[in-house]
């Protein structure tokens, strides 16, 4: 089963434009902020850790999704794949792809969860209920919720995956004001 999606553009991120909200330099960060930007010197990090206050809510935040068992790193990340096409959003997709990798997830298989297409019946059934929460704006019928719990998640799962399309809903809309330049491998459209 597939779960179809209209096609819109995909907004690619800045490869030549610079972006047009400041950014912390990595080097003059402090504390907390200063470990991430060093460990993961990333565009979108080092965009948001203008606000301190909201990159350190948004780091726990996104690191608290698939952390506690309601779903697994790897059903996370086909989430936020599914989200960030949905999006629109050129920067989350590619950087996406790449998290999606290093939970070995497959180039192919990370194409498969942008269109809505997965492997398995109940990673189907995710992909299918968060597109049910995107597209209704989270009224779910209950029989979408039923399928969902019929495909083994739990209620925790469910705010999960809300939480998962959340973080990817802040993302997209900061990557689109911003028009964070691409810092990872550009991916093919879906």
């Amino acid at each position: 089963m597939t779960v179809s999606t209209p096609k819109a553009p995909i907004t690619a991120a800045s490869t030549t434009n610079a972006p047009r909200l400041a950014s912390v330099d990595p080097k003059s960060a402090t504390g907390e902020t200063a470990r991430i930007l060093t460990s993961a010197p990333i565009n979108i990090y080092k965009g948001v850790a203008v606000n301190p206050e909201v990159f350190a809510s948004f780091i726990g935040f996104t690191r608290s999704i698939a952390t506690n068992g309601a779903i697994t790193k790897t059903e996370k990340e086909l989430v936020m794949l599914y989200a960030a096409e949905q999006q629109h959003c050129g920067y989350c997709v590619a950087a996406h792809t790449k998290v999606a990798a290093g939970a070995g997830i497959t180039a192919e298989r990370a194409l498969d969860a942008r269109r809505g297409k997965a492997p398995t019946p109940k990673e189907q059934a995710l992909l299918a209920f968060t597109k049910a929460v995107m597209t209704q704006n989270g009224n779910v019928s209950d029989a979408e919720l039923a399928a969902f719990r019929a495909a083994g998640y739990d209620d925790r799962a469910a705010i999960e995956v809300i939480a998962a399309i959340s973080a990817m809903t802040f993302t997209a809309l900061y990557n689109h004001v911003n028009r964070t330049a691409l810092d990872f491998p550009a991916v093919p459209k879906a």
